[in-house]
């Protein structure tokens, strides 16, 4: 268990009797969080007055040069301009996370303290506003009254800030997030799959959308449903210029979506680089202005979830040119169209969803018929069951394209290769590689790809499961039933040998005449019965 994720572990049991998982994990996401603006600006204090992270290797050293330099009146104001210039916040150092910290180890920590460092940040910037409302410091699920929610907050706190939360490359929200889901799944993970793609997954799917778009200079990604936002994250790490990634996404769960706000803040993406929206991507087109299209769409929402299907949405600009609305019951398809109405002409789309969009029929027949007759499905990738949290059911990740010059289909079959864990089934570099190399390649590969043309899908009445187009089909071994008697024949020879040489030791026995004739009687029934 790394450091991040024992520390977690620990700080999790001063919470876990009070209240669930998906609760408790707000508080230490957002403390960390927190811990992270923190430490960074003392980080940046140290650069910024031009001294060495060598010679002040402390927090407590940091925080010493930046009490001295705030005190002194010739360079206080320039010093906190270039902090809000680089950083896009400022912290007193009443209120930094490494001060509240030492309170708390001589337990002289307040509430009120850690509350206004929230409040500062909340009020004064933009960028923060309505992120640490889930860190509720006056929940009775913390204690009864102040003292002992006094209390429970010192100690999450003292064992929180032994965390490196700035040499992990940024990945302290992600990596915990995942942590506190696989590590609670019984009940943290309930509905986790909704919000939160596995890594190894957010992995392949990036490195296909980026596929023949990685010198682009300037480059947009959308997730409609971004959950924690790592799907977005992940792209920028398969492209020539990470640092011009413009980030757009949407998410319904106010919780979630701040908890992607912090995860984009704690991977350095500056606040004019992301625009992100807290509402129903169904519901409501979003964004509706410029841009409204983008080079890459990554997807994965929650599975066959309702919506309302409304008949007024047969003139929405997303749905219109395909025939038939998604079921009330099943808006897959509608999460889908959604996000491809959003994607740029020469841009890639991937897409988490269940495998029966594959084959149902009815209103997602006639979708899928008009997206096949318009080429726009590029590949169907069929995952390992039980990779997200939550759900056990397999899934697959389609690929979508604009104007294409073919109709074929490529199906990827990576239902079988996996590595098995306790909790979830995970997908190996070596599982990922194959499936990237397989998709760049296009080939057809036996009992794992085939490129299927669009006369084989018609034949196939659009149906577009994937053991119709990827024989799997493994031949039993032809037995060989001579060699098997013959093997049947030499274990009764052996076993008849066993048997005298067993009743010729016992005959030898000494013993008395009683006993003698006990023998021979026993021997006697053995060898009748058999």
């Amino acid at each position: 268990m790394s450091e991040l994720n024992a520390t977690l572990f620990s700080a999790a049991d001063n919470l876990r009797s009070k209240m669930d998982a998906s609760e408790y994990k707000n508080y230490l996401l957002g403390l960390i969080f927190y811990k992270y603006l923190s430490d960074k600006l003392l980080e940046q204090v140290v650069d910024a007055v031009g001294e060495s992270l060598e010679k002040f290797d402390t927090r407590e050293k940091q925080t010493e040069l930046y009490r001295e330099y705030l005190a002194k009146d010739d360079v206080r104001e320039d010093l906190l301009e270039e902090l809000i210039d680089t950083l896009g916040y400022e912290i007193k150092p009443d209120y930094l996370f490494n001060e509240l910290a030492e309170k708390a180890k001589h337990n002289v920590f307040q509430l009120n303290d850690l509350h206004q460092a929230f409040v500062n940040l909340d009020g004064t910037y933009a960028q923060f506003v309505g992120l640490f409302d889930d860190v509720d410091l006056y929940s009775r699920k913390l204690g009864v009254d102040d003292q002992q929610r006094n209390v429970t907050i010192t100690e999450v706190i003292k064992k929180l800030n032994n965390v490196d939360v700035l040499g992990r490359n940024g990945d302290v929200i992600g990596d915990a997030y995942e942590f506190l889901i696989d590590r609670f799944a019984s009940d943290a993970g309930k509905k986790a799959g909704e919000f939160y793609t596995p890594h190894e997954v957010s992995v392949m799917m990036a490195s296909i959308v980026a596929i023949g778009q990685e010198d682009k200079k300037l480059f947009s990604v959308y997730d409609p449903t971004m959950g924690s936002g790592s799907l977005m994250l992940n792209v920028r790490n398969y492209l020539n210029h990470p640092d011009s990634v413009k980030y757009h996404g949407q998410e319904l769960n106010t919780t979630t979506y701040n908890l992607a706000r912090m995860n984009l803040i704690l991977h350095g993406v500056e606040d004019e680089d992301m625009r992100l929206n807290n509402a129903d991507t169904l519901n409501k087109d979003w964004p509706d202005d410029e841009p409204y299209t983008f080079d890459s769409v990554l997807m994965n929402p929650p599975y066959s979830a309702k919506w309302s299907a409304d008949d007024t949405f047969m003139s929405d600009s997303r749905f219109k040119n395909y025939g038939k609305l998604a079921p009330k019951s099943k808006a897959d398809f509608a999460f889908l169209l959604h996000g491809f109405y959003h994607l740029k002409d020469t841009g890639t789309m991937a897409i988490v969803l269940p495998h029966g969009v594959l084959f149902r029929g009815a209103a997602e027949g006639v979708i899928r018929k008009k997206l096949l007759e318009d080429g726009n499905i590029d590949a169907i990738i069929g995952m390992p069951p039980n990779m997200f949290f939550g759900t056990s059911i397999p899934t697959t990740v389609i690929i979508l394209k604009k104007n294409r010059t073919t109709r074929d289909v490529l199906f990827i079959d990576a239902s079988s290769e996996f590595v098995k864990k306790k909790n979830q089934n995970k997908l190996s570099e070596e599982n990922i590689a194959k499936i990237v190399e397989a998709y760049r390649k296009r080939e057809s590969i036996e009992k794992y790809a085939y490129v299927a043309t669009f006369d084989e899908i018609v034949e196939n009445d659009y149906n577009l499961n994937i053991p119709r187009y990827v024989d799997t089909f493994e031949e039993e071994e032809v037995v060989d039933m001579v060699a098997i008697g013959s093997s049947i024949r030499e274990i009764k020879k052996e076993k008849e040998a066993l048997e005298k040489s067993l009743l010729d030791m016992v005959l030898s026995l000494e013993s008395n005449q009683e006993n003698k004739d006990w023998i021979e009687g026993a021997i006697e029934v053995f060898r009748s019965e058999k």
